[in-house]
């Protein structure tokens, strides 16, 4: 037959169930378990096969199904109530946290920034960690009411679907989305017209549609580049997640930050904090500082200081290869004709983000996103601290404890991440309201209370759902490879309910090390084959798919998974998604995490598997050094390795290999395989309830949207209004200052009137003193201070001592010289060092170290 088109028949929803399609295009229903059930029951078997799409799943169900359940009582009456539940959800922002706690600041607008959003398996534009906590992120500030809206990007192609041939080599297969089979639609502006902005590219201009994406409360726009009037190269520019090469790359980041800042304009949206989470989307600084030069006759450098004074900067990568760099070269090809619109020339422009790296000079994302935002955090406490290290040039003769970088431990969205066989027994133990009180620990305390018969269960209980869902997914892939009917039978049968099952699911970086635990194979093997106290291990993950030692990783175990000695005891479970990560984090026994210290910046897969009981194994990385917790009272979990760095990888290697083994062998397994007179692991279940009771409150989503919004977008909000006050009257005379200061600041002299060496006991003063010539600086622009650092004991040096700030007052003028003093009362014994320093003062920075000037005894 020849065909001239095709003919698409949707089934009529109808009347008594019209709100399902409101529903499906709320991303709502991704973490309201009575929701998704209610598209479920209308056909489980399509609501598998569309993965969890109710978009889809609606335009494919059959129209008996819909008169069925339209007819059927007990389904109109879960409807109405999921129906209630999301209006009451949806009509509550007075009753929110924000409403309740701010309700003088409902005014101001919140818009983050991010390359991936990850909010549900069937909408694939993240490829992992980063997607995942801006999608929590967007969650928890729909819960807590946030005026809050999302930015980024919606890649038709998304990212890659992961295949594993039969050699164990990752294939990366894409497949163009359907945007009507997705809780999408149009972005419109005041008018109700589409909104489609563009950017200039080099010799074309490109255009971007923007959709929106409804979460909850708040809306996620995101831009696309597929239109009739792009040219086929740049429709296919946005095609792909972290596709192509460096042009596609500045490409990406230029429509991203510059677009984003364009299309948040034509939709009548004027941000008053703007988030920059990772380095990605720092040009949307770049095009702020435009429009102020343009259409508020600022210069440059006062454009900077308004830009600052409401941006937020989250960095997230703790290495400086991960971080986005372009040459120079690439620079000048894409902004040669944007640079004058700022006011600056080539030179000026490209040394504003210059980093001095290794391979040569280059143009950074995260320098030009520092110098953009007067707010800057790291992931967790220790990427904080590695932060600080790593960007400390950026504010010269500053002390690595003062540079202004701060962290706020990342979290993860309960609603979204935990079984809903444990929501429901939550609710029953911690009380109807404990959600809402995620982030208080007393809300937790409770846990202890549960039967250890009732968690056991609920544990093996899940742990059996996800053996299915592993075996379900091995034959299919099996299937694929052409393998008999022997390989697919034994596939039915692969794992052990009864073993002690661990989990390894993440990006296969090299960094974090999936083969660690192979180091030494014998050692493995006679725990897995243990016939008394056997051990399985489930890996998932995909790598880059330019990542060629990442995607040697994976072959690597797959093709052990294969071996007679590994087969059913290794499993790999190809194409990780969230939908995979929820069976496995609700599953496993035990998080196995062993990256190589201190390049996990957080880390939340872990988080996720504790929240729901599954005690973590874990290198002192990321988040786990704040949540590892171990004293006569309390087991949350175990540590692997030292908590140090090394300078020798495969020294690092080694030592933490022989740690794993050794808590596996001596403290994992016999806890695991204990039992109590009534056959429980009473041990185990202890440890159990303490990892939900001490990592439930401290890494909840809501507690770290709540910290963010203290400590952050509050403060950006107000001082971003003060420097705009007055027609930017702050912003153009804190700009000047600076200037003043940069200019004058090497005439300053200090010498500090210290002995070289003091001795002195606890509780006891020490005088401390300088004299200072400040050559024209006013006395009254800077702040005179002795600097207090206790030195480490046997080198056992912390990344971030503590440090203490005396001032010094004015005491007396001697010539061109003025006389500082000060005490000192040391309230512990030890050795300390001991500098006198002049900084810059004004009482309208922002932050009192920023301008990274300092002239030192």
């Amino acid at each position: 037959m020849k065909s001239f088109g095709k003919l698409w028949v949707l089934p009529r929803i109808p009347a008594a169930l019209s709100r399902l399609d409101e529903l499906a295009h709320n991303l709502w229903w991704s973490w309201e378990p009575a929701a998704q059930d209610l598209f479920a029951r209308l056909d489980p078997s399509l609501w598998k096969r569309v993965n969890h799409n109710p978009v889809k799943l609606l335009r494919l169900v059959q129209q008996a199904l819909l008169d069925q359940a339209a007819a059927d009582p007990a389904y109109l009456v879960a409807y109405d109530t999921v129906l209630a539940s999301f209006d009451s959800y949806m009509d509550a922002d007075a009753k929110s946290w924000f409403g309740s706690h701010h309700a003088d600041q409902q005014e101001e607008l919140i818009a983050y920034f991010s390359a991936e959003f990850g909010l549900h398996e069937s909408l694939p534009i993240y490829s992992g960690g980063l997607g995942i906590l801006s999608g929590d992120h967007c969650k928890a500030a729909s819960d807590l009411g946030l005026p809050f809206i999302g930015v980024g990007f919606l890649y038709p192609q998304g990212y890659f679907t992961q295949r594993i041939d039969a050699a164990g080599m990752q294939q990366a297969e894409y497949e163009k989305i359907d945007f009507a089979e997705m809780p999408v639609s149009e972005a419109l502006d005041p008018q109700g017209e589409p909104v489609l902005i563009h950017v200039d590219l080099p010799g074309r201009t490109v255009y971007a549609k923007v959709w929106r994406i409804q979460v909850g409360r708040i809306p996620i726009f995101l831009m696309d580049t597929d239109v009739p009037r792009n040219a086929p190269q740049d429709r296919e520019l946005s095609a792909r997640l972290y596709g192509g090469d460096r042009e596609m790359r500045i490409s990406q980041e230029i429509v991203l930050g510059i677009g984003g800042v364009r299309a948040l304009r034509a939709l009548g949206l004027n941000p008053s904090v703007w988030h920059m989470n990772e380095g990605h989307s720092a040009f949307l600084g770049l095009e702020r500082i435009r429009e102020h030069v343009q259409a508020d006759g600022l210069t440059f450098d006062e454009a900077v200081e308004a830009v600052r004074a409401d941006t937020l900067f989250t960095t997230h990568t703790p290495v400086p290869a991960g971080n986005d760099a372009f040459t120079f070269e690439l620079i000048e090809k894409f902004f040669w004709q944007y640079w004058g619109q700022l006011g600056l020339d080539r030179d000026g422009f490209i040394n504003f983000a210059r980093q001095e790296l290794d391979w040569g000079p280059q143009y950074s994302m995260t320098v030009l996103a520092l110098r953009l935002s007067a707010y800057h955090n790291g992931v967790s406490k220790l990427h904080g601290q590695v932060s600080r290290e790593m960007w400390k040039f950026l504010w010269p003769d500053t002390p690595t404890q003062q540079i202004p970088i701060g962290h706020i431990t990342n979290g993860v969205h309960i609603k979204t991440w935990l079984a809903p066989q444990l929501r429901a027994q939550y609710d029953t133990l911690l009380g109807e309201k404990w959600l809402e009180n995620a982030e208080k620990a007393e809300t937790w305390r409770a846990m202890g209370d549960m039967p250890d018969h009732v968690l056991w269960q609920a544990h093996q209980e899940r742990k059996e759902l996800m053996i299915d869902f592993v075996r379900e997914r091995t034959v299919q892939q099996l299937l694929r490879h052409g393998e008999g009917a022997q390989r697919i039978s034994a596939a039915k049968r692969l794992l052990n309910p009864r073993a002690l099952t661990i989990g390894f699911a993440r990006r296969f970086a090299t960094y974090k090390r999936a083969m660690l635990i192979f180091r030494d194979e014998e050692r493995l093997l006679a725990l897995l084959n243990d016939p008394e106290r056997p051990v399985q291990i489930i890996f998932s993950g995909k790598a880059h798919p330019a990542d060629e030692p990442g995607k040697a990783l994976i072959q690597q175990i797959y093709q052990l998974s294969q071996r007679a000695e590994y087969r059913g005891k290794i499993v790999f479970v190809e194409n990780y998604d969230m939908n995979i990560a929820r069976h496995l984090i609700a599953g496993v026994d035990v998080w196995l995490n062993t990256p190589r210290r201190p390049h996990e910046a957080s880390g939340t897969s872990g988080q996720k598997a504790a929240l729901s009981g599954a005690p973590n194994l874990s290198v002192l990385d990321g988040w786990w050094v704040e949540g590892y917790q171990k004293s006569e009272d309390v087991c949350n979990g175990w540590s692997v390795g030292d908590n140090r760095v090394y300078k020798d990888n495969n020294a690092q290697d080694e030592a933490d290999a022989i740690d794993l083994y050794n808590r596996l062998e001596n403290e994992v397994i016999p806890l695991y395989y204990a039992r109590d007179a009534e056959g429980l692991p009473a041990g185990w279940i202890n440890t159990m309830k303490a990892s939900i009771r001490t990592c439930g409150p401290q890494f909840s989503m809501r507690r770290m949207v709540i910290d963010y919004t203290t400590h952050y977008y509050l403060p950006a909000a107000q001082s971003g209004s003060i420097y705009q006050e007055e027609g930017f009257s702050i912003a153009r005379r804190i700009s000047d200052w600076k200037r003043q200061m940069r200019h004058a600041w090497h005439n300053i002299q200090i010498e500090a009137v210290i002995p070289d060496s003091v001795k002195t006991e606890v509780g006891e003063e020490v005088e401390l003193a300088a004299r200072v010539w400040l050559n024209g600086v006013p006395e009254d622009q800077v702040a005179v201070e002795a600097v207090i650092i206790p030195l480490p004991i046997d080198n056992d040096r912390s990344l971030d001592a503590t440090l203490e700030v005396i001032p010094l007052s004015h005491q007396a003028g001697e010539g061109d010289s003025t006389l500082y003093r000060g005490t000192f009362t040391p309230t512990s014994s030890g050795q300390y060092s001991m500098g006198v320093r002049v900084r810059p003062h004004h009482d309208a920075l922002i932050n009192l170290y920023e301008l990274g000037l300092s002239r030192w005894g």
